[in-house]
C-alpha cells in the first residue's frame, strides 16, 4: 500500500480512537507503531517503542516539566493567587470594570507560577469568580473574563506547553520564554482594552468597587510579596543567566514548598494532593510525548508531510493564506482539545509546513500557543468554557460564550499583529 494512504488511514484510525475515549498519548503510540510496522516490520517498529520512551525520559529539558508542574500546584496551595488577586483589586478594582481587569492582571501574574491554562481557570474560577457575582457582575462577564485570563496561563512565561514544543522541535526552551514576553503583555493589554470598551458600554454589568485609600492600596501590593518574589526568583534566574531553566524550577518548587509551609497551608493531606495533581499533569504528558514522538517517525517515513506541501503548492496560495489556514485549524482543535493534546498531535505535520514556508520555528511555537488560547474560548466546546460552566452550572453557556466575544475579538487582533509583524516576537530574542 502506497505510504501516504497509510499515513491518511493512520490519521483517522487516531481521531478514531480519541473519539472512542482512548488517551490521546496512546492512540498516537497505537497508529505510529501499527503505521511503521506496516512499512518496515514488527522488529523495527517494537525497537523503536522500547527506545523512544527510554530517550525521552531521559531528555533533561523535559525534566523541567513535572518541576513547574509542582511548582504550580504548591503555589495554588499556599494561596498565592488569591493574593495576586487582593493586590490587583485594591489598585484597580474600583474603577468600571475593575475586578475583571484585576482578574486578568492576577491571571497573568499566577501564569508566571502555574504554566497551566486549565489550572489558570480553575483557580480563578474559585477566587475571583466569586469575587465578581458578589459585586453585582453579570455571570456571562464574570465568567468571560475569568476564561480569557486562564488561557494567559500559556502564553506567559514559564509555560509547559512551549517547554513541550521546544523539547518536540530541538529548539531553545529560554529562546521561546524569551520570544513570549511581549505577546504575553500584548495580550494582557488587548484583554484590558477590551474589558475598558464593555465596562463603557454596559457599566451595569461590571460596576467598580469602592476606592481604598492611597496607603491601603500600597499596603496591598506587600500581601503578594510571595508571588512577586517568586516570580523574581524563577524568571529573573532564568533571564539572567544565573540559572538554567532547570534549576530556575527546582529552586522555586522549593520557595514555593517554604511558603506554603509557613503560611500553614500544608498539612498531611494537601501535601498529598499537590503531589497528587502534580504527578498525574506530568504522566499525562509524558505519555503524550512518547505518542508524540512515535507518531512523528511513522509521519516522517511516511512522506506525508512532503505531499501536503506538494498540495498546498499546487493550490497556489501565498505563504500567508496557508499560515491562515493552519491558524483556522488550531482554532476549532481548541475548542476540542487542551493546549497539550492540540500540539502534539499536529505538530508532526504542521511543523514541516511551516519551515518550507521559510518561517521562523519560534516565530510558529508563540503563534502556535497564543491560536490554540483562543480555541479554548470558543464554540461549540471550548475547554476554558466548559470547564467554568462545570463549576458553575447557574452560569449559561450561552452566557459565558457572550461574556468571551469581546475578548476573543482582543484575540483576533493579537494573532494578526503576530502573523503581520514577526518582530513582536522575534526582536527579544535577537538582542538576547
Amino acid at each position: 500500500m502506497d505510504p501516504s494512504t497509510i499515513a491518511l488511514i493512520g490519521f483517522a484510525a487516531m481521531f478514531i480512537l480519541i473519539a472512542l475515549h482512548v488517551p490521546i498519548g496512546v492512540a498516537m503510540a497505537v497508529v505510529g507503531i501499527a503505521g511503521f510496522a506496516s512499512m518496515t516490520g514488527w522488529n523495527a517498529a517494537l525497537m523503536l517503542l522500547a527506545t523512544e520512551p527510554a530517550s525521552t525520559m531521559a531528555n533533561l529539558d523535559l525534566a523541567v516539566i513535572p518541576l513547574f508542574m509542582l511548582m504550580g500546584s504548591l503555589a495554588a496551595a499556599g494561596g498565592l493567587a488569591r493574593d495576586i488577586f487582593s493586590t490587583a483589586e485594591a489598585l484597580v478594582g474600583h474603577r468600571p470594570g475593575g475586578l475583571a481587569a484585576t482578574t486578568i492582571v492576577a491571571s497573568a501574574g499566577f501564569g508566571a507560577v502555574c504554566g497551566s491554562a486549565v489550572a489558570t481557570t480553575a483557580t480563578f474560577g474559585r477566587v475571583a469568580l466569586p469575587e465578581m457575582l458578589s459585586r453585582g457582575y453579570s455571570g456571562g462577564n464574570a465568567a468571560g473574563a475569568v476564561a480569557a485570563g486562564g488561557t494567559l496561563g500559556i502564553i506567559v512565561p514559564p509555560s509547559s506547553i512551549m517547554i513541550l514544543y521546544a523539547v518536540l522541535t530541538e529548539g531553545s526552551v529560554l529562546k521561546m520564554f524569551t520570544a513570549a514576553l511581549f505577546p504575553a503583555l500584548l495580550s494582557v493589554v488587548l484583554y484590558l482594552c477590551a474589558i475598558w470598551v464593555v465596562a463603557r458600554r454596559s457599566p451595569a454589568s461590571m460596576p467598580g468597587t469602592q476606592k481604598l485609600p492611597v496607603s491601603e492600596r500600597i499596603k496591598a501590593i506587600g500581601q503578594s510579596w510571595g508571588a512577586i518574589l517568586l516570580a523574581v526568583i524563577v524568571l529573573g534566574g532564568i533571564y539572567s543567566g544565573i540559572f538554567t531553566v532547570n534549576e530556575a524550577a527546582a529552586i522555586g518548587v522549593v520557595f514555593a514548598f517554604l511558603f506554603a509551609l509557613g503560611r500553614g497551608k500544608l498539612n498531611r493531606g494537601t501535601f498529598v494532593q499537590v503531589l497528587s495533581d502534580a504527578s498525574v499533569a506530568t504522566v499525562m504528558i509524558y505519555v503524550m510525548v512518547f505518542g508524540a514522538m512515535i507518531f512523528s517517525y511513522f509521519i516522517s517515513l511516511s512522506g506525508a508531510s512532503e505531499r501536503i506541501i506538494g498540495g498546498l503548492d499546487a493550490l497556489g496560495l501565498p505563504p500567508l493564506g496557508v499560515i491562515f489556514l493552519l491558524i483556522v485549524m488550531y482554532i476549532v482543535l481548541g475548542a476540542f482539545f487542551d493546549e497539550v493534546a492540540a500540539v502534539v498531535i499536529t505538530l508532526p505535520f504542521v511543523l514541516p509546513i511551516v519551515l518550507a514556508l521559510g518561517y521562523d520555528p519560534i516565530w510558529w511555537g508563540i503563534l502556535n500557543v497564543a491560536v490554540i488560547g483562543v480555541g479554548m474560548l470558543t464554540p461549540p466546546i471550548g475547554i476554558n468554557v466548559m470547564l467554568l460552566n462545570a463549576m458553575r452550572s447557574d452560569i449559561s453557556l450561552y452566557a459565558i460564550y457572550q461574556g468571551v466575544f469581546a475578548f476573543v475579538l482582543a484575540d483576533c487582533a493579537r494573532i494578526l499583529i503576530l502573523v503581520l509583524f514577526p518582530q513582536v516576537t522575534l526582536w527579544l530574542p535577537s538582542v538576547l
